[in-house]
């Protein structure tokens, strides 16, 4: 870790952390409440995927939509409208909406295949997005002069790398750079995350080798073919899978390459300094 006790954090006069766990847990609130101190650059995940990475698909998909309405394509056509996304550090629906769910096209769903190769996108996206937290970082310093940051990461982080090889390469990139901090949430946090995704199923990354499972065992275990999926439906029953098989993950991640704040504890936090405060406690209870 680049802290390697609270005395080096409470000392350090730039101040870089990851914050990583389940969307919903606070990684969002912090984030935003430290940029709002005005010392705090914020670089959200997220965002970059959106933009950088997957900006392109997202408008074409736009595109595509637009092309089977008349009055539409004889506009774009001519290059007299011009149609891009919206996205923010809190609205992250034009992401959301291009990743898709599969299932019944009639119900809104995507071809399993074609949800695939959104999916493998993203993978690539969140890889490079991650990897670019240095390079803003420096840019964070050297266009706006600031010396603190805090990389708001998404919930699939865990997907995309392994917190058990200790020759990781985007753990490396990120360690040597950020303090990487899980957030925590209790058995009661988790039921809560269900009971929202319940109300309002949305898109998600998932590793490929474990939503082919998921599609797998919901299609044999409804006896639908996959063209019949209702594609809310197959998220509610494959996200809490999800929400247990990256516990494990988000947990190595912490032990091995960062440390634990709880999000009863986030809840807490008003302020930069308070968060710094949190951090410092952390920092204690990991060297003890």
């Amino acid at each position: 870790m680049i802290y390697n006790s609270a005395k080096e954090w409470r000392e350090a006069p730039t101040k870089r952390v990851l914050l990583f766990g389940m969307s919903g847990l606070g990684k969002t609130y912090l984030s935003n409440a430290l940029r709002a101190s005005g010392n705090w650059f914020h670089y959200s995940v997220d965002y970059r995927i959106g933009t950088r990475y997957m900006g392109e698909h997202i408008a074409d998909n736009f595109k595509h939509e637009a092309m089977k309405v008349p009055l539409l394509r004889e506009l774009l056509k001519s290059d007299s409208v011009y149609i891009s996304s919206n996205i923010t550090f809190n609205n992250l629906a034009p992401l959301s909406t291009y990743l898709g769910k599969p299932g019944n096209p009639e119900l809104g769903g995507l071809p399993f295949a074609e949800y695939m190769r959104r999916q493998d996108q993203h993978r690539v996206a969140e890889i490079a997005a991650l990897n670019d937290t240095p390079h803003f970082i420096d840019r964070a310093k050297a266009l706006y002069g600031y010396d603190n940051f805090v990389c708001d990461s998404g919930g699939s982080i865990c997907e995309v790398v392994d917190p058990n090889d200790p020759n990781d390469p985007v753990l490396n990139t990120l360690s040597d750079s950020v303090l990487m901090v899980w957030i925590k949430g209790s058995d009661d946090h988790t039921e809560e995350l269900i009971r929202r995704f319940t109300a309002a199923p949305k898109p998600m990354y998932y590793a490929p080798d474990q939503m082919h499972d998921y599609w797998q065992g919901y299609l044999a275990e409804k006896g639908v073919a996959e063209d019949k999926v209702d594609p809310d439906d197959f998220m509610r029953w494959s996200y809490a899978k999800a929400l247990s098989h990256r516990q494990p993950s988000y947990a190595a991640m912490a032990e091995n390459w960062g440390l634990t704040i709880t999000a009863e504890d986030v809840a807490k936090v008003k302020t930069a300094a308070d968060f710094e405060a949190l951090i410092e406690q952390a920092l204690e209870d990991k060297s003890a």
